[in-house]
């Protein structure tokens, strides 16, 4: 889950502990290496954590880094090695003659099988010696961490001592803020009013909140001015507190004083005084409550101002303003006014290309903007200037080790953010270097990825997508990941990642050998084990793969484009998630061999050519996603199928019917389940209803007629006990559904893929009422008459006003969406070059 830092430990020490147990029958001899292994191993994990909380500004030693990475791919390799021995001994045959015969020979195989892991341990032993003697021998935890030059904090303040006034619209958003801190009555403007600025590191938090500290210190009796910073020094906070705000005792010796003492005088000190305090670089939520202790609430009209990159801390701290990056067109502004000294004069004709790409770079953010200008100013007018400009830009994307200096220091500040993420979420983050620039991230795809390679932790009493659900609000919340579009649910759909956070994770991720993209970047230098690969281009001199590296790789993702330079899968000897989603050339034989790779957990084969699912399907034992979804298949799934227990998602296509029945009851961990069904009768509903995790269900039903006479009913018969969103449609209007009281009593979104406005005039209801948890309704509609999709909306209006929780109703018509969709494209590509339209065979305007 902290793969980044810990490598494989995570999971590893868990097997390693397995593999203790008389089940695997292993020699004596073999057993009590393992214990030292795990004893080892351990240790080491202890260290690896260690190594990674070095403060940013004194990164480890070389040494450090060295030794850290060798653990990381030990740990590895040793969980591949215990991997291939477990999915050999866990083989179970079915009880018949031929079972019998299978295990009888399997005793013989298995006696080589152990043999072989007790070599296996043997050998990672030496090597746990050998980086064990190499930490001794190096006094790794003795090396002192090295300094690298001025430290965030520092970088970070200098932005006090701009000139503000250069700053594109900082006089308007400083207004609004003061007007934030007046706002409110007679009563209300006495009382101790707190406001925060939010947003994404370098957008100029620290610039704005010093203007509006500046405009407003003369209206108070005392001032200060603290910045807090991701390693905060409270003692050192309060001391510069008490002396901003009392300046006549500023020279009384504060040292001897502790925390509470601290916390004591300022509030003595402010408790009948108008105070205005500005805290600056909010990053904990324990630090802010710690803070907050010393702001006394007085009737003397004190107002407090907070920044930080966390919108969950700007919450906590009061009312929210959220700081957004500049437009295109202040962008430009900026940057021509830090190059040429005044925004009206043109830049150069040949500049014109690279400073767009530059400016895309920096994404709006005035920290980037200013620094690339400032840089670029040196070169104003010199004949070289266009190399020099494309140098800059390069240097852009090309990690903090490479960069210029003023790019690097840039970069460091922005980092920022990330070394004070957990480490679980510094490992999701960085799994988002897998996807190009500008790519749009649909969310429920990302979060099944992150599930599927193993990076969502198990938390009690709630399903893996909700926790990396929480996951991905809290990098949101962090100014980490932007939301692309968030439905009426209020529900972030899809994502994406803003250029220079991209530039800065994809840098790590290459300096860790974390995950490899093959295609469109340059890389320094091609790793010579790949853990995780992506290969995105079908041009065969960028994608050259040593066959002996693929033996390593734990993850695959591939393009269609660079499909036909894949080599056999049979060399992939260790994967766990394999994602083939939109390679058309993928066909039935290319799934008998993914049948094969035993360790898969994820499968993506999303508009794949795929048609029939093969009986070898049941090899896949630790099978975890399974996304089938706009294939082919046409064919009833195989018996196999019900060794899949893990499954914990299954998405399959419309054109497949699965017999309800037959298969679910032994897929008990599916917590996501799309499926088509011929029809949909009380024996279906009873199997779906038992199901103990499911809580996502989207279910089409190709007939729901068939075998009965009545409507379906719904009712607390069904258990249900986890369903919170149910997703129903058909090819017919003849859905005739009802829920009677204590159904699906969790149930908090229902989407309707239906005529529902048939059943409501027939039968007046759907029963909405009845369903003690709702939330949100969702109808689609393709209709084309407004009045229709009106009339829908208010018969269902009325069932939902019965309901005590008041749910919230979308009436979505598909055929208007695809219009605008249709809309969007003509729209992005008119902004395409002429020459790009040409090459498309589009109209130029």
């Amino acid at each position: 889950m902290a793969e980044l830092i810990t490598g494989a430990m995570g999971t590893l020490l868990p097997k390693l502990g397995d593999l203790l147990t008389k089940e695997y029958k292993l020699q004596k001899g073999v057993r009590g290496e393992i214990m030292f292994l795990k004893a080892e191993m351990e240790s080491m994990q202890v260290a690896l954590l260690k190594v990674s909380e070095a403060p940013i500004d004194q990164p480890p030693d070389n040494q450090v880094k060295l030794w850290a990475k060798a653990v990381r791919d030990l740990s590895y390799d040793l969980e591949d090695s215990i991997d291939r021995f477990m999915v050999c001994v866990d083989t179970h045959e079915p009880h018949s003659f031929m079972g019998y015969v299978h295990r009888s020979l399997n005793l013989l195989t298995k006696g080589k099988i152990r043999h072989k892991i007790g070599v296996d341990i043997k050998d990672i032993k030496s090597r746990v010696k050998e980086i064990s003697e190499r930490r001794d021998r190096y006094k790794i935890d003795n090396i002192g961490s090295k300094h690298i030059g001025p430290t965030v904090d520092s970088l970070r303040l200098s932005a006090l001592y701009d000139k503000a006034g250069d700053l594109i619209g900082i006089e308007e958003k400083s207004e609004v803020l003061v007007q934030m801190l007046k706002d409110g009555d007679e009563l209300l403007e006495k009382q101790l009013k707190m406001v925060s600025i939010a947003g994404f590191g370098g957008l100029g938090k620290t610039t704005l909140a010093n203007v509006v500290y500046q405009k407003l210190k003369p209206q108070f009796d005392c001032c200060a001015f603290v910045s807090v910073s991701l390693t905060p020094n409270m003692n050192k906070i309060f001391e510069s507190m008490l002396n901003q705000l009392d300046k006549k005792n500023m020279n009384i010796g504060k040292d001897n004083w502790d925390q509470e003492q601290l916390i004591r005088e300022l509030r003595e000190f402010l408790q009948n005084k108008r105070y205005l305090i500005v805290i600056d670089d909010m990053w904990d939520k324990t630090a802010w409550k710690i803070v907050k202790r010393a702001l006394i609430e007085n009737e003397y009209g004190s107002r407090v101002l907070a920044t930080t990159r966390n919108l969950d801390i700007a919450k906590e701290v009061g009312h929210v303003y959220q700081l957004e990056s500049l437009s295109i067109v202040d962008s430009r502004k900026l940057f021509y006014q830090r190059i040429f000294g005044g925004e009206e004069k043109s830049i150069p004709i040949q500049l014109d290309q690279i400073a767009t790409s530059i400016l895309k770079k920096c994404g709006g953010i005035p920290l980037a903007i200013v620094t690339i200008a400032s840089l670029l100013a040196s070169k104003e007018g010199n004949p070289n200037a266009y190399e020099y400009w494309s140098m800059v830009y390069q240097s852009m994307g090309s990690g903090l080790q490479n960069s210029l200096d003023d790019l690097r220091n840039m970069m460091r500040i922005l980092s920022v953010s990330y070394y004070d993420l957990p480490p679980h979420l510094k490992t999701c983050l960085l799994y988002l270097s897998l996807y190009p620039e500008d790519y749009t991230i649909e969310t429920t795809i990302l979060i099944w990825k992150w599930v599927g390679e193993g990076f969502v932790k198990k938390e009690h009493g709630k399903n893996p997508y909700k926790v990396g659900e929480d996951y991905l609000v809290e990098l949101i919340n962090r100014s980490l990941l932007q939301p692309a579009y968030i439905d009426s649910n209020k529900m972030v759909t899809s994502c994406r990642v803003h250029d220079m956070v991209r530039d800065l994770i994809t840098s790590f991720s290459n300096d860790e050998n974390f995950l490899t993209r093959l295609g469109d970047q340059q890389l320094v230098s091609v790793p010579s084990k790949f853990r995780r690969l992506s290969l995105q281009t079908s041009n065969e001199e960028v994608i050259q793969l040593p066959t002996e590296s693929l033996s390593h790789v734990r993850s695959l993702t591939v393009a269609n484009s660079a499909f036909s330079l894949l080599p056999t899968l049979s060399g992939f000897l260790v994967l766990r998630a394999l994602d083939f989603s939109g390679c058309r050339e993928v066909d039935d034989g290319h799934l008998k061999d993914i049948c094969n790779l035993f360790h898969l957990r994820y499968l993506r084969l999303h508009q794949t050519s795929v048609k029939k699912i093969p009986r070898e399907i049941g090899n896949l034992r630790f099978l975890e996603v399974l996304d089938m979804s706009d294939t082919e298949l046409k064919e009833e799934l195989p018996s196999t199928f019900v060794r899949l227990t893990q499954l914990v998602l299954l998405d399959m296509p419309k054109g497949i019917i699965c017999a309800v029945p037959r298969l679910i009851p032994s897929l008990s961990s599916i917590s996501f389940l799309r499926i088509a069904v011929e029809t949909l009768g009380e024996e279906d509903l009873q199997v779906l209803g038992s199901m103990p995790s499911l809580s996502d269900l989207d279910i089409w039903v190709n007939d729901p007629t068939k075998g009965r006479d009545g409507r379906l009913i719904i009712d607390n018969g069904y258990l249900f006990r986890c369903l919170t969103k149910l997703s129903i449609g058909g090819r017919t209007d003849d859905m005739e559904l009802l829920f009677t009281q204590g159904a699906m009593q969790q149930l908090r979104t229902l989407k309707l893929c239906f005529r529902v406005r048939d059943i409501m005039r027939q039968y007046g209801g759907l029963g909405l009422e009845n369903l003690s948890s709702l939330e949100h309704v969702c109808v689609q509609t393709i209709s084309q008459d407004k009045a229709e999709d009106n009339a829908v909306s208010s018969a269902i209006l009325k069932s939902l006003n019965m309901n005590p929780n008041k749910p919230t109703l979308e009436v979505k018509n598909i055929l208007s969406e695809l219009i605008l969709q249709l809309k969007d494209i003509i729209k992005d590509l008119s902004k395409l070059s002429p020459q790009m339209q040409n090459d498309l065979s589009l109209p130029t305007s």
